[in-house]
């Protein structure tokens, strides 16, 4: 999810409210590979109670016999087979109060070396009754004594899962799935859920928003974030054409160059409320409706700023040295992400360029359609280069971004998503999308091109397809997906990180273009053209300029 941006992934899960009274895992040798079962609360009485039961290595099978595997190619190896045979330790906790019940097989390095040939069989019977003896005595009396701690728990209240514990733990578990960081900052993501299940208030559903909320909190991540069922209805929205708003992308400040705190514009929808305000990229919103932005979440300000068309709210914008106040009036913003133009540039020959220019303003679910019928379009009409805007877009949709690069690629490498342990998915190209892969391509960037803005950019310029112009971009360089959860509320979770194709880690960097643009270089489509066929313009850029490295 860019700064300020709608989306990048919409990964729909509904999670089933249907968690058992105790969650159970069972792992093996792989942690990873856990299932589920219902274990009814009135068994799991005690608190916490350790049982662990060890064979001798040569009693490892229930009926204490064991038979070896000779095989006649083992060239002696058989003499230690047995030895290959796990002694395995069973362990179980319990805990009352919505715990973790687990049950985990480990290794117990107790090796004998044992001379001499193996038995076809291992009779133990007489010796299984020395080796389970005293753990059975131990394991009598901590039943003994789970027999005593039931009565007194008895007393208590029943611990059974309500419908808010049930709504907390499928948050729970959705990060736990997909947040990219498995240390969740450095805290234990199983014991937060225990103690939160036991101390935070769950009784209303504000409270329960109120626990998931402070859960996510203490990841430290402002890009995973909860959505109550209107604001998810809101950003799924913001994805599929229009929003109606003040048209703002907003996000948090790079650089602490000693500016006053608050949020940065990243960019102003063209003909929305804030554009013909004059509100610009890179602005900052000190306060919205009176209230400061200093402490002021990016996703409680855009609650902010989107409400009914036609009602008003209040700004408080440093642009410069010069602070602004302005009273703005909502309205619905289209979002109509593609607006193309044709450029016929002098010629002393007989083939003149003719250049297709195309303003790309977000990445919602018709972006590469879009595209596409740009491209098809300015082709009737003998374009021979192109020129991809990319400034003032804060991203959107990540799929969308990976079919748009597919547009100009012939091939290589889009992008590389990461995590904690490096690369774990790749996203390339083989050609068979591309329409426009030979024409020359220059791509205008800014420091509102965002998300992922910057993957496209990204991926044109490390594969040598595109020459960039402007000024580093914004520099986001993580990826959510949103997930839906039972009741219509959603969850915004950071699930990884990316790279360029050059293995380059792009967040608060941003990507470096080629080269700048001239300082006039207007952003209106309408004022491109002549900033390349007028050659006493101060915004004149040739095209040689334009097309080379």
């Amino acid at each position: 999810m860019g700064r300020g941006s709608p989306m990048e992934v919409l990964a729909s899960s509904a999670f089933a409210a249907s968690f058992p009274h105790f969650s159970t895992s069972t792992f093996f040798n792989n942690p990873a590979s856990s299932t589920f079962e219902v274990i009814p609360l009135k068994y799991c009485t005690a608190r916490i109670v350790n049982i662990e039961l060890q064979c001798s290595l040569r009693c490892i099978r229930t009926n204490c016999r064991v038979r070896s595997r000779n095989r006649s190619d083992d060239d002696g190896a058989s003499k230690q087979n047995l030895l290959l045979q796990p002694l395995w330790s069973l362990s179980r906790s319990f805990s009352t109060k919505f715990g973790l019940f687990s049950i985990s097989y480990r290794w117990i390095p107790k090796l004998r070396k044992y001379d001499g040939s193996v038995p076809e069989k291992i009779n133990c019977s007489e010796e299984i009754s020395a080796k389970v003896y005293i753990p059975f005595v131990q394991l009598v009396v901590q039943v003994m004594l789970v027999m005593s701690l039931s009565v007194a728990i008895s007393k208590s209240p029943s611990w059974a899962l309500t419908e808010e514990n049930l709504l907390f733990l499928e948050a729970w578990r959705t990060i736990d799935w997909a947040y990219v960081d498995k240390s969740f900052n450095g805290q234990s993501w199983f014991r937060y859920r225990e103690n939160a299940l036991r101390n935070e208030p769950m009784n209303t559903r504000e409270e329960t928003y109120m626990a998931i909320k402070k859960m996510i909190a203490t990841l430290n991540d402002p890009f995973t974030r909860f959505l109550e069922p209107e604001k998810f209805k809101s950003l799924r929205s913001g994805t599929q054409g229009a929003v109606t708003g003040v048209g703002l992308s907003i996000g948090y400040p790079t650089k602490f160059d000693g500016s006053p705190p608050g949020l940065v514009v990243i960019s102003a929808a063209p003909g929305g409320p804030a554009n013909k305000a004059g509100v610009l990229s890179g602005d900052i919103i000190l306060a919205i409706d009176d209230t400061s932005t200093e402490t002021m979440g990016i996703y409680d300000a855009a609650d902010k700023l989107q409400g009914p068309e036609g009602s008003s709210v209040k700004l408080t914008i440093r642009s410069g040295p010069e602070i602004k106040h302005l009273d703005l009036t909502r309205a619905k913003v289209s979002l109509n992400p593609v607006k193309s133009r044709l450029c016929k540039l002098p010629s002393s020959g007989e083939d003149s360029t003719v250049i297709g220019y195309i303003k790309l303003t977000s990445f919602n679910q018709n972006a590469s359609g879009a595209v596409r019928e740009a491209i098809d379009t300015l082709r009737k009409d003998g374009v021979n280069a192109f020129v991809l805007d990319l400034r003032d877009n804060s991203g959107g949709l990540f799929p969308e971004g990976i079919e748009i690069a597919k547009i100009w690629l012939d091939k290589g490498v889009i992008v590389y998503i990461c995590d904690n342990r490096g690369v774990r998915d790749i996203y390339d190209t083989d050609g068979s999308s591309a329409i426009a892969a030979a024409e020359p391509l220059a791509v205008l960037v800014n420091k509102g091109t965002a998300s992922a803005s910057e993957i496209l950019a990204g991926a044109l310029k490390d594969n040598k397809r595109a020459v960039l112009f402007g000024e580093p971009t914004f520099g986001k360089g993580k990826i959510q997906s949103v997930f839906q959860l039972s009741d219509g509320s959603g969850l915004a979770v950071t699930v990884a990180r990316y790279e360029t194709p050059a293995h380059t880690d792009i967040d608060k960097v941003g990507v470096i273009p080629d080269h700048p643009l001239p300082t006039l270089f207007p952003k209106e489509e309408e004022a491109f053209c002549g900033c390349l066929q007028d050659s006493a313009s101060a915004c004149y850029l040739n095209q040689v300029q334009l097309f080379s490295r």
